[in-house]
Parts: C-alpha cells; sequence; structure tokens
C-alpha cells in the first residue's frame, strides 16, 4: 500500500483511554522530527496532558491538533477497544501494543475492519530493530522502578551505612528473571548500594548479571527457548527448581521477580511456603502481574502483606513515569514507522524481516480504501 496521490502521509496520535495510562505514543521532538520528513501530524486534544504535555508543546513542533483517527497511520501506546476500531479508515495502519498473542480478538476485528496492524510486541530482537525494540524501552523503566518501590517498602536500608552509632549492613536483593527489566533492576538496586544477586533459567545469561555487578545464584536448573526467551519448564524441572528457590530465597530481604513466557501465564517462581520463609519486613515485587504474577500470594495491581512479608504486584509500572516512557516509546514507534516510509510515502515492504514478524493483519487488497 502507499499514502494518498499526491497528498501527505498523515499520523495521527490519539489520547490514550485505559485506566491508569499516562503515557503517550509521540513526544514532540519526534514529532518534529517526523514534520520535516514531510508528515503530517494530528494529535488528539489532551493526548499528552497526563504525560504532562501540553497541547501548544505538540502545536509548536508542527501538529495540529484535531481528530487522529481518520489519518493514514494511528499510533497508540495501549492495545485498542472496539470502539476505537471502528473509528480507524479501512486502509489505514495501526501501530501499538496490539496484544497478539493474549487478545486475539484484536487482530481479528483489525483484518474485518480493514485495518494494517503492527503489533510492537513482536518486533525481532536482533540489532537492526534495537531502535524498534518497545518491550524493551519499557521493560527497562519498569525495572527502575521496581527498585525504588522494593526500597520505599522496605524497613531496612539498601546501603551499608557506617554511623557513630555502628555499621548497618547492605540489603539483599534477589532478582528472578534477567531480561532487559531485571538487569535494568539488578544495576538500579547496586547503584543503590544494595548487594545483589541474579537468576534465571537461561544459563547464558550469567555473564549478563555479572556484568552489572551482581552475583549469579547458580540452581542448576536451565531452560533454553526461542528468540532471546526461556521455555516453560518440564514438570520435573519445575519441582527441582521450586525446591532448590525455596531454600535460596529466604537469605534475602528484597525478591524481584520478571519472569515471563510470551503468551502463557507467568511461571510461579515464588511459592507461599518460600514466603513465609522469609524474614518478616522482606519485600518481594512482582513484575509479572499481568501474566498472573511469579508469586503464588501475589495479587495483580495491589500490595498485600502476608506473615509480615510485603508483596507488590503493581501493573503497568511504565506509565508511572510517563515523560521519559514516552519518549523512548515515541522513538521506537519513530523508527518503525520510518522503515515504512519511501521518499516520505507511506509503503511497507513486507520482504523486510521486521515488517513481515510486527505484522499481524493485512487488509484484502480488493477493499476500497476510505483514508485520506
Amino acid at each position: 500500500m502507499t499514502s494518498p496521490e499526491g497528498g501527505r502521509t498523515s499520523v495521527g496520535v490519539p489520547r490514550e483511554t485505559a485506566p491508569g495510562e499516562r503515557r503517550v505514543a509521540l513526544v514532540p521532538g519526534v514529532v518534529e522530527r517526523l514534520c520535516a520528513q514531510g508528515l503530517q501530524v494530528v494529535v488528539e486534544a489532551g493526548a499528552g496532558q497526563a504525560a504532562l504535555i501540553p497541547d501548544d508543546a505538540f502545536a509548536k513542533a508542527g501538529a495540529s491538533i484535531g481528530d487522529p483517527w481518520s489519518a493514514d497511520v494511528v499510533v497508540k501506546v495501549d492495545p485498542p477497544s472496539a470502539a476505537e476500531i471502528d473509528r480507524l479508515s479501512t486502509g489505514s495502519v495501526l501501530i501499538g501494543f496490539l496484544a497478539p498473542l493474549t487478545e486475539p480478538d484484536i487482530a481479528e476485528q483489525l483484518r474485518v475492519a480493514g485495518v494494517l496492524g503492527f503489533a510492537l510486541e513482536l518486533v525481532p530482537r536482533i540489532s537492526r530493530a534495537q531502535s524498534m525494540d518497545a518491550l524493551s524501552s519499557q521493560a527497562n523503566v519498569a525495572g527502575y522502578r521496581a527498585v525504588l518501590l522494593a526500597a520505599n517498602e522496605c524497613t531496612r536500608f539498601f546501603p551499608m551505612l557506617t554511623t557513630a552509632a555502628g555499621t548497618v549492613k547492605p540489603a539483599s536483593v534477589l532478582v528472578l528473571g534477567v531480561g532487559v527489566a531485571g538487569l535494568q533492576a539488578l544495576a538500579t538496586a547496586k547503584r543503590l548500594g544494595a548487594r545483589t544477586t541474579g537468576y534465571d533459567v537461561r544459563p547464558e545469561v550469567a555473564d549478563q548479571v555479572r556484568s552489572v555487578g551482581a552475583k549469579w545464584l547458580d540452581l542448576g536448573v536451565a531452560a533454553v527457548g526461542e528468540g532471546g526467551y526461556a521455555r516453560e519448564l518440564t514438570e520435573a524441572e519445575r519441582a527441582e527448581q521450586t525446591h532448590r528457590l525455596n531454600s535460596a530465597i529466604s537469605g534475602f530481604d528484597v525478591v524481584i521477580t520478571t519472569a515471563l513466557v510470551p503468551g502463557s501465564p507467568a511461571p510461579k517462581l515464588v511459592p507461599a511456603e518460600a514466603v513465609r520463609r522469609m524474614r518478616p519486613g522482606s519485600v518481594i515485587v512482582d513484575l509479572a502481574g499481568a501474566a498472573g504474577g511469579n508469586c503464588e500470594l501475589s495479587e495483580p495491581g495491589r500490595t498485600v502483606v502476608d506473615h509480615e512479608i510485603t508483596i507488590a504486584t503493581p501493573l503497568n509500572l511504565p506509565a508511572t513515569m510517563p515523560e521519559h516512557a514516552s519518549e523512548l516509546y515515541a522513538r521506537n514507534v519513530q523508527a518503525l514507522l520510518e522503515s515504512m516510509l519511501v521518499d516520505g510515502r507511506l509503503a511497507p515492504d513486507f520482504e523486510d524481516e521486521v515488517l513481515a514478524a510486527t505484522c499481524i493483519t493485512r487488509p484484502d487488497p480488493t477493499r476500497a480504501s476510505t483514508t485520506g
């Protein structure tokens, strides 16, 4: 497909409507760069308000304030609702987190609507696509924020303190699952002065854990999957992992869990027995709440206390840091969008492995386009 003959490709930025969502898909700096390439950007009034970006900032960057839904390309953060899909034009492009593995009905609705959908969750983890990897950029925010949450909930200092009254030992932090979020959590906890340890079922990431100054917890259970993710453990492996983690977890003041298997429920790494063996006042921060949580006692979206152990299971932590999270996300969107442009016009090449991997719907070419 190409953009309308003789017209500029238009990009629409709607206001996010999901509860608690404060991010916006584009920021003024990215809008300015897109406009400089000849694109027309339309931002819905108030789209950046929750991220502390006023409409005037978008206007100064070259955007117009108006209806974004009739644009050639609509860029979002959260998956669209059915009502939002109805507002998209036939033949248009939608870029955002589209939940293809967990909410397949969205892809079907986009197909029926004749919309070309690109899911940022499916950006392949290859060198050329790093600038488009929104999962990683937002995971960095989540990992950082998780440590601040843990430090706030913990009853003990993170760093070692030497005072006239004596020396306080540093807190010990264990991170389970050391992808992007986990590594950021380890690095942030280390900066706060904690003693840090990382664990993952993929033994090849041990060097990455050590590279951020943390120790590697070797439980002798490995589950290497495709695409840089972990695979699901077998029943025997899961039982062995649980037994060994039960023993290891009790020795830490803070446990942060980030383990996810794409399209599957989060693995239960922290059973109730292990929680109740921890020292009173310890903290668990479970970043896998959207997929059910890594801790058996987690309640997604809530912070609970069980046997004097605080278990926080926040949802959508990146939305709690909307300024920088939006800035990073906008750069990911910009990189993907620019890969679809030829001389400023929309012309996605489906021979491109990144576009082929991220595209979840392609409209029937026999349908009449109503874009433009």
